[in-house]
């Protein structure tokens, strides 16, 4: 049996998720898909609005055959880190023959030349990037420039045209990246994204729209009705499904008080020992708190935002602070070796036989539940308590049935 793999977060799972996936199928000749998906805390520093176990769900039931969790220390990481725990997890099934991305051009040439660079970080690369990061821009624009920079001296000059810093390619760089690093046997494939860019908040298709709008749509919209278009039908059963209960839409408005009491009861020092938070930021929040009127996240995000502050540099260092995530945890060495386990979300019943044969494939212990490790895993305690902070928002009134659900929830089977 051929797997694909897919690195996802599926928040929600769209149209443009459905074609993605049944033309990954296509292309790779796959009898079966594997989806590594972020938990409850997503890569642009942000709760999911549905919690992992739904979204597990609407992948399940739009045609994905295993969900395994790309953990918290990875899912809510830049770029270089997200991309490599997830194309790790992939290779570390044994099962997964082959992984496809969507990029806004569909062209794998100059990203596999320009990983083929990347990969190894010459010290040439390594000072064009100091350089860049000098002037002030972010880490993303930064290094993009510095990597066309770098193709320009090496006589690439077609490469270095490539268009490195929209976020699809950026992604995907660094998945051709981490798959060098690991020395990975997984084919690469990649897919032109359609009709809709991953930061779109516009709509302008019948049908395809990106996550972005249509959360964007969902939390501006009094009805449910303005996203069924743009989903398949059971991810629009359980976003229902979900509403009823009064657990989402989750947005980050849900977390500001208790973000705000760590904010207000924290010193300078205390702040600068959270992943994120460098180069001064800490003081940039602590100046920023007097100044808060109604003390809203969308509010606090707009007095902190600078030039070499982006909104997604700001919501990591924010969600770093409110998780306790501590820099020292953190540190390339540790992220470098990687996840320890392999944890299932869910499976259907092809993902049941992928999963036998993976219990004799991976180079890493299945686990489908948290109860109970054979051994003490950091990142999966770490999942753990993320899945605490999340249900403090997303609970509603059912908070205490919502607490250390990691220990009771079994594989979602569909």
């Amino acid at each position: 049996m051929r797997a694909v793999g897919l690195i996802v977060e599926y928040n929600p799972f769209h149209n443009g998720h459905l074609y993605h996936l049944r033309q990954s199928v296509k292309l790779t000749e796959a009898d079966a898909v594997v989806a590594v998906m972020s938990g409850n805390f997503l890569q642009r520093g942000e709760p999911a609005m549905w919690d992992k176990w739904t979204r597990t769900r609407m992948a399940l039931e739009g045609g994905c055959d295993l969900v395994i969790e790309l953990p918290v220390a990875y899912a809510t990481h830049a770029a270089e880190w997200f991309a490599y725990g997830a194309v790790s997890l992939l290779e570390a099934t044994g099962v997964v023959d082959a992984f496809c991305f969507g990029t806004e051009s569909g062209e794998l040439a100059p990203l596999l030349q320009a990983a083929e660079i990347a990969a190894s970080e010459p010290p040439c690369f390594q000072a064009l990037l100091r350089n860049q990061l000098d002037t002030g821009v972010s880490y993303p624009v930064a290094y993009s420039d510095a990597l066309q920079a770098y193709l320009t001296e090496q006589g690439h000059a077609a490469a270095a045209s490539f268009p490195f810093n929209t976020p699809n390619h950026t992604l995907g760089l660094h998945y051709l990246i981490a798959l060098k690093r690991i020395k990975g046997a997984m084919s690469p494939y990649t897919i032109a994204r359609e009709k809709a860019q991953y930061h779109q908040e516009s709509i302008t298709d019948g049908s395809i729209a990106s996550a972005t709008a249509i959360r964007k749509l969902l939390l501006e919209s009094e009805s449910l009705e303005a996203a069924k278009p743009f989903v398949p039908v059971s991810t629009y059963r359980n976003i229902q499904s979900c509403a009823s209960t009064g657990v989402s839409p989750v947005s980050w408005e849900r977390y500001m008080p208790a973000l705000m009491h760590k904010l207000l009861t924290i010193n300078t020092a205390q702040l600068a020992s959270y992943r994120d938070v460098s180069e001064g930021l800490e003081h940039r929040i602590l100046n920023a708190m007097p100044e808060l009127g109604e003390a809203s996240f969308g509010e606090l995000l707009s007095l902190l935002k600078t030039k070499r502050y982006t909104r997604t540099r700001l919501q990591r260092a924010l969600l770093s602070v409110l998780l306790e995530h501590a820099q020292e945890e953190f540190t390339p060495d540790k992220l470098a070796g990687g996840v320890e386990y392999i944890r299932v979300l869910g499976f259907t019943e092809r993902g049941r036989t992928l999963l036998k044969r993976m219990r004799v494939t991976s180079s890493l212990p299945v686990l489908l539940s948290a109860a109970r490790p054979p051994e003490p895993y950091r990142y999966l305690d770490l999942d753990v308590r993320a899945s605490n902070a999340y249900m403090l928002g997303a609970s509603g009134r059912h908070l205490s049935a919502s607490l250390f659900r990691d220990y009771r929830e079994k594989p979602v089977m569909i």
